[in-house]
């Protein structure tokens, strides 16, 4: 039998190099091909939660919103990672749909999107834009 630990949501921290850059954690942190959600709360008037990516053989960090727009629930940080016409993508674990890392679009919707955070890494921490669109 297995037990499942509860544990306080993991809160952010501002960089100390820019105001509208949150620390996030070390990329070391983060495993290659999966997903791993973060609470983004740093100079927003409301917490969200973000689903962050690293994908093998890719320097690029991806960070959008972790909810799901089709199930409403916030799940996409443990989405399965895949390529859709040369572009990385999530597919939603609920409902299948897949999203682009890159802009947020839903590859079977047109009309619906998700939102994309600015990622980069700096002395081996990942820092997420505190604003959706920021880059």
């Amino acid at each position: 039998m297995s037990s499942v630990t509860q544990t306080e949501p993991v809160r952010t921290k501002p960089a100390p190099d820019a105001q509208r850059w949150v620390d996030i954690c070390a990329l070391d942190e983060l495993p290659f091909d999966a997903g791993v959600a973060a609470l983004l709360d740093e100079g927003m008037a409301s917490a969200c939660q973000i689903a962050l990516f690293r994908i093998e053989d890719s320097t690029e960090i991806y960070a959008v919103a972790n909810l799901d727009p089709f199930s409403r629930a916030n799940v996409l940080g443990r989405g399965i990672l895949c390529h859709i016409q040369g572009e990385p993508a999530v597919a939603s674990p609920v409902l299948k749909q897949h999203f682009s890392l890159r802009d947020g679009r839903c590859f079977e919707d047109d009309a619906v999107r998700i939102a994309t955070y600015a990622a980069r890494v700096s002395d081996g921490r990942v820092l997420v834009a505190a604003a959706a669109g920021e880059s």
